[in-house]
């Protein structure tokens, strides 16, 4: 039955544009305003969501301790409130440092509602509110600190800043990136486009990548994120990527640098097809050292041929085809130079190992493109 919670709380005003709330209710009380959106895919493989899944271990040892006795939980659960949520200031409720006031924070609630239409969402404490909701105690107070989001980017951004400091899962912080806004740490911001591009490899239908890349929400892919991601990174810095960008401006041609990378992966699956789609352990290809340095090997490629057009996969299997008879992604011994070699499986995504095999595969291209002895009329180098 739908009602409402009038909770006093003190109303803090950070800056121009941030206001907090402050204050304690039930955490039985909980479940009635403020859901825990678990980060998953919905349709069109659009990202939903931001919470990581519940730890169960963690939860039933939070019960426990609820359970026991003088139990206490000091630190505030954080959670966003849409605009359905109200604040109304107490009258002479000021404080004399002019930032805070007190009041009263009006709440809808209903414990019949959906999850997804309640006016709040947990950013940090989820585990905590499982444990309260679960433990045998007929009441538990706990503070909590609120502030009311313009839309669900605002939350992603929020919860990673929030969780930041903590051992959140980088591959769930990859997945949340691309649709997190507002100033992200300079670190998380520069992997931003990247993870966008990644996730569109990932779920596009026509990339030949598509559920191949293993992240918080497809556990059954073979390859993994950070490997991408340091692969799209090489390219957008000084490679083929990096030719679709705007130096001056910051803006990017988003849709070329996806039909590069969708030409050039689709290439490489059709001339390595023994070795495509398979577990690292059984392909090298897939593994970390695969990727990256193929991805360098796609910088090369591209810069040799484009000039200002795009390539078809069948162009850039072309110049992949004659490093079949050197490439070892699923057996035999990788034959480095005279007297150096590794089995096929020894190569590990270590940076030495990446930059042995990077310079391997770049210098065999070289090697069968001065062979083809290409006329100047043809205009490429």
């Amino acid at each position: 039955m739908a009602q409402e919670l009038r909770i006093p709380a003190l109303e803090v005003r950070q800056t121009e544009r941030r206001v907090l709330y402050s204050f304690a209710v039930d955490g039985k009380l909980l479940p009635m305003f403020a859901a825990v959106s678990r980060v998953r895919r919905g349709d069109f493989h659009k990202i939903q969501g931001y919470q990581r899944p519940e730890v169960l271990s963690h939860i039933d040892e939070i019960r426990r301790y609820l359970e026991s006795d003088n139990p206490m939980l000091p630190n505030s659960l954080v959670i966003a409130f849409d605009r359905r949520v109200q604040f109304i200031p107490s009258r002479n409720g000021n404080s004399p440092a002019g930032f805070a006031r007190h009041g009263t924070l009006v709440i809808p609630a209903d414990s019949q509602s959906l999850e997804s239409d309640k006016p709040g969402w947990v950013v940090d404490g989820q585990q905590r509110v499982a444990a309260i909701r679960d433990a045998s105690v007929d009441h538990f107070p706990v503070f909590v600190t609120a502030f009311i989001a313009d839309g669900v980017e605002e939350q992603r951004a929020q919860f990673i800043l929030v969780n930041a400091t903590k051992p959140l899962p980088k591959g769930l912080v990859y997945e949340l990136l691309p649709g997190a806004r507002g100033r992200l740490p300079s670190v998380l911001g520069r992997r931003q486009f990247p993870a966008k591009l990644m996730e569109r490899l990932n779920y596009d239908a026509d990339s030949p990548m598509m559920g191949m890349i293993q992240t918080t929400t497809n556990g059954s892919g073979i390859i993994k994120d950070n490997s991408v991601l340091k692969m799209l990174e090489n390219s957008l810095g000084n490679g083929a990527l990096y030719c679709y960008r705007d130096a001056a401006t910051g803006a990017v041609d988003e849709d070329a640098m996806l039909t590069v990378l969708k030409e050039y992966w689709a290439g490489v699956s059709s001339v390595f097809v023994e070795a495509w789609n398979l577990p690292p352990r059984r392909s090298r290809l897939m593994h970390g050292a695969g990727i990256v340095s193929m991805g360098l090997l796609m910088d090369a490629i591209h810069h040799r041929l484009s000039g200002k057009r795009q390539l078809s996969s069948g162009e850039f299997a072309t110049d992949l085809e004659p490093l079949k008879k050197v490439c070892r992604w699923t057996a035999g011994a990788w034959e480095f130079a005279p007297g150096m070699t590794r089995n096929w499986n020894d190569i590990q995504n270590t940076p030495k190992d990446i930059q042995l095999l990077s310079d391997y595969l770049l210098s065999q291209y070289k090697r069968h493109v001065a062979r083809r002895r290409l006329p100047s009329s043809s205009g490429r180098p």
